[in-house]
């Protein structure tokens, strides 16, 4: 079905979600449920919240959500214990350190990417970058079984970074959802079932 660019931005609005990326991981959600009520879920490139917000209130009160993000979200108070923000970088140590110690997780989500430049092989290379270390962060707190998002940008080396989830996880895929918009290069990457396996460092 298609849509306007602004449709899902517009229908976000009206739901009081603040960013169209919610109707995203509510695709993936509902053909290939990710996640599940009780889950500890870490949101990896959290802000402005809307993943986050979309687990915690779809998800029932014994879910759990860290978030990640160098920049702060405005709700952070609302969930109680339910709800973390790590505020920070994953590539900073101290951060890797602080999410590992709350964790273990049942899945790892990602929309993180990284301030485009305009210059297409830059911005996909540094989107890798990202999608390599969720990828490292996920292997090392996902719990057995666990299940992975990951944002990427299409026309670099992501058919590399599927072939090592398709050696980490049971199933591994690529998928697009409507929301994106059609002008976008971004994709994401989904593992289901980690294995429990160490990934190889590039």
């Amino acid at each position: 079905m298609k849509r306007s660019q602004d449709h899902f931005s517009r229908l976000a609005k009206q739901r009081g979600f603040p960013a169209r990326s919610v109707f995203k991981l509510q695709e993936m959600q509902d053909r290939f449920h990710l996640v599940r009520p009780g889950h500890s879920i870490l949101d990896i490139g959290a802000a402005p919240g809307s993943w986050s917000r979309l687990c915690l209130e779809s998800l029932g009160e014994r879910t759990r959500v860290v978030a990640v993000d160098p920049v702060e979200v405005s709700f952070a108070s609302r969930y109680g214990e339910r709800f973390r923000h790590v505020r920070g970088s994953i590539f900073d140590d101290a951060v890797q350190l602080t999410l590992a110690a709350l964790g273990p997780y049942d899945a790892v989500l990602s929309d993180a990417a990284p301030a485009t430049s305009g210059a297409s092989l830059v911005d996909t290379e540094a989107s890798l970058e990202i999608a390599r270390r969720v990828l490292e962060l996920a292997a090392g707190s996902l719990k057995p079984g666990g299940n992975l998002v990951i944002k990427v940008f299409q026309g670099g080396t992501e058919a590399e970074l599927l072939r090592r989830m398709k050696g980490l996880f049971a199933r591994a895929r690529a998928f697009k959802p409507a929301a994106c918009r059609r002008e976008s290069r971004e994709t994401y990457l989904l593992g289901f079932s980690y294995l429990h396996k160490n990934p190889k460092k590039t």
